[in-house]
């Protein structure tokens, strides 16, 4: 991560933000070596902000779900490692059994998204098993509410109608009683993907693996059951699709790119879904209600498979999305200033000021970190602000922070505010550097380590 990076202004009202989804069932399939494609890191003209990562199947036998609780899932870490040194942090995640949904940003983005929720809906064994349901991540991004889930629904062409009772299930179980958030559609933007299920009806295997091999994918567009049924379902039918110009998704024969060739010769079909539902606006005149806020719209950029990898019997899906707003948030909550020239001889002081509308927890935290963090469990050295508060004055406030675990060395540090009550972090500092010194241990820190 380049230094400049971080000195680029983001109180400007008005702003593009570039957003990349990425849908996969990996059928317990352990990372492959490379997702530069799956990720768009070859795409030169794209300059992303925020990546969205849902997978479905993830290894969930028992010995991998301990494994993966006391560590980082092997999934989660691949995707850090490619990511952090690129400027992208680990915002939030969410996992329940197979299902896992990531959200990773760009640093300067981190003020102005605050995670409100993260939820588990199970709908497997009576709503009593994660195989199959959905994951949320609700979040406020630039003042804005954003609901993102990833779901795993029934299986099989009979199975329609179940995949639309669960639809509907995931969806009622977004509430949030007693928290001051509204109704998940009330929010400004849904993002919702996964393995929907969805099959292909009334064709035969023989005509569908034709059109598909003739690119006829429109033949085939008339009997998708998602497109049947978006024409009956009111509320479905408020949920947008980019264009299906891409081979159906599952499904395939492991490590090759030959459909189901097993036995039972499953039909292909478009399992992998993106969808987004934007809120109505209220309208004066004839027509109660119009899609389109002037001050926050999304427009898809591409909607594609990636056939290139061959590890699960589905092929991953993208959307990247373009999303302009007008920000709700003028600035950061809190303004971060390490003062003087910061050695590690002494305890470092660290100024901040707050916004009025800021009300700071006794379990607010201030992080200090390398240029390149991953998350925002990767400090190197922390500070509780209350209990090491020195002085206030002018609307200032002061804190030392120890220099203990502090590394000597040439790289460039920041500062991260973390506020307890908002789960997010609320103020990031320039980058500056540490000039490197002997330094003796501090007394241990009275608190238990924070976590995110």
């Amino acid at each position: 991560m380049a230094a400049e990076d971080l000195q680029k202004p983001i109180e400007s009202s008005a702003r593009k933000l570039s957003i990349h989804v990425v849908t996969w069932n990996v059928a317990s399939a352990a990372p492959p070596p490379d997702l530069n494609d799956l990720l768009q890191q070859n795409n030169q003209n794209l300059n992303l902000d925020i990546y969205i990562i849902g997978l479905q199947e993830m290894n969930c036998g028992i010995m991998s779900l301990l494994s993966d609780t006391a560590f980082e899932d092997p999934w989660s870490s691949f995707f850090m490692d490619v990511l952090s040194p690129l400027s992208f942090i680990k915002v939030s995640c969410v996992r329940m059994q197979g299902l896992l949904l990531l959200v990773f940003a760009k640093l300067q983005h981190l003020p102005f998204i605050q995670i409100l929720s993260t939820k588990s809906t199970p709908t497997g064994l009576f709503g009593y098993w994660g195989n199959k349901g959905g994951v949320n991540i609700c979040l406020k991004l630039y003042g804005y509410y954003v609901s993102i889930i990833n779901c795993h629904l029934p299986p099989h062409l009979a199975n329609n109608d179940q995949r639309l009772e669960h639809f509907d299930r995931i969806l009622e179980m977004q509430n949030f009683e007693g928290q001051d958030i509204p109704n998940i559609l009330d929010h400004d933007l849904i993002l919702w993907f996964g393995d929907m299920n969805f099959r292909i009806e009334d064709f035969g295997l023989h005509f569908v693996r034709e059109s598909i091999k003739s690119r006829r994918y429109s033949d085939l567009w008339e009997k998708d059951q998602l497109v049947i049924t978006k024409r009956r379902d009111l509320l479905l039918r408020e949920f947008q699709e980019g264009p299906l110009l891409f081979p159906p998704t599952y499904k395939f024969d492991r490590n090759s790119d030959n459909y189901d060739t097993s036995e039972k010769k499953r039909k292909p079909a478009w399992t992998d879904r993106i969808l987004w539902r934007l809120k109505r606006q209220p309208q004066a005149g004839p027509h109660p209600s119009k899609l389109l806020d002037p001050h926050f719209c999304l427009s898809l950029r591409s909607y594609v498979s990636h056939m290139m990898y061959s590890i699960s019997d589905h092929k991953p899906v993208t959307g990247t999305f373009d999303l302009e707003l007008k920000s709700l948030m003028s600035a950061p909550l809190i303004t971060l200033i390490p003062e003087g020239l910061w050695t590690m001889e002494d305890d470092m002081l660290i100024s901040y000021s707050l916004t009025p509308d800021f009300l700071s927890s006794p379990w607010d935290w201030i992080g200090l970190y390398k240029v390149g963090l991953r998350h925002i469990n990767d400090y190197v050295s922390y500070v509780w602000v209350r209990d090491n508060h020195v002085s206030y004055s002018d609307g200032l406030n002061q804190v030392y922070i120890n220099t203990r675990d502090v590394p000597e060395t040439e790289d460039q540090f920041l500062l991260c505010y973390y506020s307890n009550s908002l789960h997010s972090v609320v103020g990031i500092s320039k980058a500056f550097q540490i000039r490197p010194h002997s330094f003796f241990g501090a007394d241990s820190l009275g608190k238990s380590q924070p976590q995110f």
